[in-house]
C-alpha cells in the first residue's frame, strides 16, 4: 500500500489535486473479508486486538481506494474499563 497524504494535506489547508474521499462505516457486513474475520472473532475482540482492528480498518481502504480510514472501534469499548 502506498502512502496517501491527500487527506492530511487537505486538513492543513494545503493545495490539493482533488477532494479527498473519506467514508463513515467503511468496514462491515457487505465485505466477505470482514465476515470471514467476524466468524472467528467477537466484535469487541476485533475492536480490542490491534492486529484485528488494523486489518478490518484497512480492508475497505484497499478495496474501495478511499483516502482516509476510521479506526475500527465502537463506543462500547469504554464500558469494560468503567467496570
Amino acid at each position: 500500500m502506498a502512502f496517501n497524504d491527500l487527506f492530511l494535506r487537505a486538513a492543513r489547508n494545503e493545495q490539493i489535486e482533488r477532494t479527498p474521499v473519506w467514508m463513515m462505516r467503511q468496514a462491515g457486513r457487505y465485505m466477505p473479508e470482514y465476515r470471514a474475520i467476524r466468524e472467528k472473532h467477537g466484535f469487541l475482540e476485533m475492536c480490542g486486538t490491534p492486529e484485528l482492528a488494523v486489518e478490518v480498518t484497512m480492508q475497505p481502504v484497499d478495496l474501495i481506494g478511499v483516502d482516509a480510514a476510521i479506526l475500527f472501534s465502537d463506543i462500547l469499548v469504554v464500558f469494560p474499563g468503567m467496570g
